[in-house]
């Protein structure tokens, strides 16, 4: 008998369905052999696949909204699913079929609509009952590169805010140096009491 295990988020459910890997000692609620897959966002028809398309697309959704929060053009294409923004508000969503002669799926979704469907593959990220393989398609960054952007950010969080510290506390000498000068005092005081 196979599981099933719903992730819902107000106007959107994404379920899931599959065999825990018996072979692992997994629990009998565990799911980690997925063989389908249901996205249900209302007033929209049902998207469903298998558990090879449903990595791709839960990647596109974050490479999309992380291309909409960076504020650059928030454009996503592959071979399964195209995703561009129509206005701020509207974001056109094409799911094309791997099957031959079938048209490919157009949907328009509001920004609550968007932010439901990735809370709905967060939840899904993150429950212990799901095993999904995880895809480098967020992360395309090679592992040297980055080893060495994280030395050199290191480096600058180690000596930049010393390195501050020192000049602010050069400026606020300065400024007390111009504003006060101990020679003026000096020649007042030399001065002759004129009684």
């Amino acid at each position: 008998m196979q599981n099933k295990l719903l992730f819902h988020q107000s106007s959107v459910s994404l379920e899931i369905i599959g065999l825990p890997d018996y072979s692992n000692n997994e629990n009998k609620d565990q799911i980690s052999i997925i063989s389908q897959w249901k996205l249900t966002i209302v007033d929209k028809p049902l998207i469903e696949g298998k558990i090879e398309h449903l990595r791709p697309i839960m990647d596109a959704f974050y490479i999309y909204s992380n291309l909409l929060i960076k504020n650059e053009i928030p454009i996503y294409e592959s071979k399964l699913i195209d995703i561009k923004a129509d206005n701020l508000q509207i974001h056109n969503i094409v799911l094309k079929s791997s099957k031959a002669n079938v048209k490919p799926l157009v949907l328009k979704i509001g920004n609550s609509l968007l932010s439901d469907t990735l809370n709905c593959f967060d939840q899904l990220n993150e429950s212990p009952k799901v095993r999904i393989k995880k895809t480098d398609k967020l992360n395309k960054i090679p592992k040297k590169l980055k080893f060495g952007l994280n030395k050199k950010v290191k480096f600058f969080n180690f000596f930049i805010p010393p390195f501050f510290a020192i000049l602010s506390l050069i400026l606020f000498s300065y400024s007390f140096i111009y504003f006060y000068s101990p020679f003026e005092n000096i020649e007042k005081k030399e001065l002759p009491n004129p009684e």
